[in-house]
C-alpha cells in the first residue's frame, strides 16, 4: 500500500509551530515539554504534516473520526447547511436538529424517543447525571475505577483514571467501584463468567454500603475506552441492569467513545442484550467535524420533565452545522454498510492478526476488543503479568511503550498508546489494504517492546 505523498512546505511548518508554541495552551500538558505535530491535511484514514510525512491514523484522532478525514458527504452537508442557515438558538425548532434526533432515537431502540443535545461527551455526562438526580431525588453517583467520562466538574469526578487526581476535590457525591477486568481481576476470578459474578457481588456491596437510597445513578462506559478497551464479560451488564432496577437507580451508559459503529453496533450496549435508562454520546455521531454530543433519554425519564422544566441548556445545543454532519453520517452508514464492514474487518482481519502477533511477541500479555476497537496489553513477564511500564508512568519509566510508538511513527503509522497498552482504533472507513499495512507496521514495532522482556 502506498500512502498519500504530500508536498513539503517547511516555511509553513515553522510558522505553524511558532504560532502554536507562542500562543496555544494545550490540554493535559506541561506546556514547555511538548512539541505538537503541525498537521497540514488529511483524507480518509491518512493525515500528513508539512514536512512530507504521511501517517495512517490508527487512533481516529481521539477515537472520534469514525468516517475519516475530510469525508466528502460530511463536508458537503456542512457547506450546504452553512449556506442556508449557519446557526439558530436551541429554543427554536430546526429541521436538521429534529431529523438527527429522530434518527438517533430510532437506532437506540424501543423506549427512547427524546434526545438532549450538548457540545460534547463531558457535558453529555454532566446533564445525564443531572437528569438522574432530578428524577430520583438522590444525589450520589457510582462510577468505575479505570474509566474516563470527561473534564467538567462532575464528569472528572466520575473519571477513574489519574487525570482525576489533580482536579480533586470536584463533585463530592461520586463513589467508585471496581469493574470487571478478567486479565487483572481484582476478584481473583478464574473465568470471565466468574469475573462477572464476583464483580456484580462487589457492586451490590458497594451499593449497600454507600446507601442505596442515596444513589441516583451508576455510570458505566459500555466498553471501557482509553483505560483498556475492557469488554464486559457475559452477564455483567445485564446484572448491572438488574441491580439498578432492584434499588431504583438510573443506569447511564457512556457511549461517547464506542457509540456510532465503533464496535459494529449503533450503540455498544446493543451487543450485550441490555437497555440503559440514559445513553450519552458524542465523537462518532458526526466524527467531530463540528462539536456535538448528547443524551438519549428513556421515555420514563423524559416524561418526568413533561411539566417540570429541565434546569440546563447550552447556547450551541444541537448546532445546525453539527447536526447536518450527523444526518449525513447516518446516510453514509446506511448506504455504505458501515456496521457490517466493521464487524467483518474486526473478526476477519484484526482479531486473527492480533492473536497471531500474541503468539510471536513475548511482550503481549493480552489482546481484547470488538469491531475496530482493540487493545494490546504489554507486559515484562507473561507469568507474573507485570506491566511493561508502570501505571501512570511518564518520562524514563514510559520509555518502552514510547519506543513502540516511535517505530510506528517512523514507518507511517500514528498509534494510540496509553500506559502499557497499544490500542487499535482506525477510522471505520479504512480500506482493508490500509488496515493490513497498519497491522504490519504495528507488528514490526512490537519488537521494541520484546527487548524489555525478562
Amino acid at each position: 500500500m502506498t500512502l498519500i505523498a504530500p508536498h513539503t512546505d517547511l516555511d509553513a511548518d515553522a510558522r505553524v509551530r511558532a504560532d502554536d508554541r507562542g500562543h496555544v495552551f494545550h490540554s493535559w500538558s506541561a506546556q514547555a515539554l511538548i512539541d505538537p505535530l503541525p498537521v497540514a491535511g488529511g483524507e480518509g484514514s491518512t493525515f500528513w504534516d508539512y514536512a512530507g510525512n504521511s501517517y495512517l491514523d490508527f487512533s481516529s484522532q481521539l477515537v472520534n473520526l469514525n468516517l475519516g478525514h475530510q469525508h466528502p458527504d460530511l463536508v458537503e452537508a456542512i457547506q450546504r447547511q452553512a449556506g442556508r442557515l449557519a446557526t439558530i438558538q436551541p429554543s427554536m425548532a430546526n429541521d436538521v436538529r429534529g431529523d438527527l434526533a429522530r434518527r438517533i432515537a430510532g437506532v437506540a431502540g424501543p423506549g427512547f424517543e427524546k434526545v438532549f443535545f450538548t457540545n460534547g461527551g463531558a457535558d453529555a455526562n454532566e446533564n445525564a447525571v443531572r437528569m438522574a438526580r432530578l428524577v430520583t431525588g438522590r444525589r450520589k453517583v457510582l462510577s468505575m475505577y479505570r474509566s474516563y467520562h470527561g473534564n467538567t466538574s462532575t464528569a472528572i469526578a466520575l473519571t477513574g483514571d489519574p487525570r482525576r487526581w489533580p482536579n480533586e476535590p470536584a463533585d463530592g457525591s461520586v463513589a467508585k467501584f471496581f469493574g470487571p477486568y478478567p486479565y487483572r481481576s481484582a476478584f481473583h476470578s478464574s473465568s470471565p463468567e466468574e469475573e462477572a459474578q464476583r464483580a456484580l457481588e462487589h457492586l451490590e456491596q458497594t451499593i449497600i454500603l454507600e446507601g442505596a437510597v442515596t444513589i441516583a445513578a451508576i455510570v458505566i462506559e459500555t466498553i471501557v475506552g482509553t483505560n483498556g478497551v475492557l469488554v464486559p464479560p457475559p452477564g455483567y451488564l445485564a446484572g448491572v441492569r438488574e441491580l439498578c432496577d432492584r434499588y431504583g437507580i438510573v443506569y447511564i451508559a457512556d457511549e461517547v467513545m464506542v457509540g456510532f459503529g465503533r464496535v459494529g453496533e449503533w450503540f455498544a450496549f446493543q451487543a450485550f442484550d441490555v437497555q440503559p435508562d440514559l445513553i450519552t454520546f458524542a465523537k462518532g455521531v458526526n466524527s467531530g467535524y463540528v462539536p456535538l454530543g448528547g443524551v438519549v433519554i428513556s421515555d420514563r425519564i423524559a416524561a418526568h420533565f413533561d411539566t417540570l422544566a429541565f434546569p440546563g441548556g447550552l447556547t450551541y445545543s444541537g448546532h445546525p452545522l453539527a447536526c447536518a454532519a450527523g444526518v449525513a453520517t447516518f446516510e453514509v452508514f446506511e448506504r455504505d454498510g458501515i456496521l457490517e464492514r466493521v464487524r467483518d474487518l474486526g473478526s476477519r482481519v484484526v482479531e486473527p492478526r492480533l492473536r497471531e502477533m500474541a503468539l510471536r511477541h513475548p511482550s503481549i500479555g493480552d489482546v481484547r476488543g470488538m469491531g475496530l476497537f482493540w487493545a494490546i496489553e504489554l507486559v515484562k513477564d507473561r507469568e507474573t503479568r507485570e506491566p511493561l511500564v508502570p501505571f501512570n508512568a511518564s518520562g524514563a519509566d514510559a520509555a518502552p511503550v514510547a519506543a513502540v510508538a516511535a517505530v510506528c511513527k517512523r514507518d507511517g503509522l500514528w498509534p494510540f498508546t496509553h500506559f502499557n497498552r497499544v490500542h487499535v482504533a482506525p477510522p471505520l472507513v479504512i480500506r482493508e489494504d490500509e488496515l493490513v499495512c497498519g497491522l504490519d507496521i504495528l507488528d514490526r514495532a512490537l519488537s521494541a517492546a520484546d527487548e524489555h522482556i525478562r
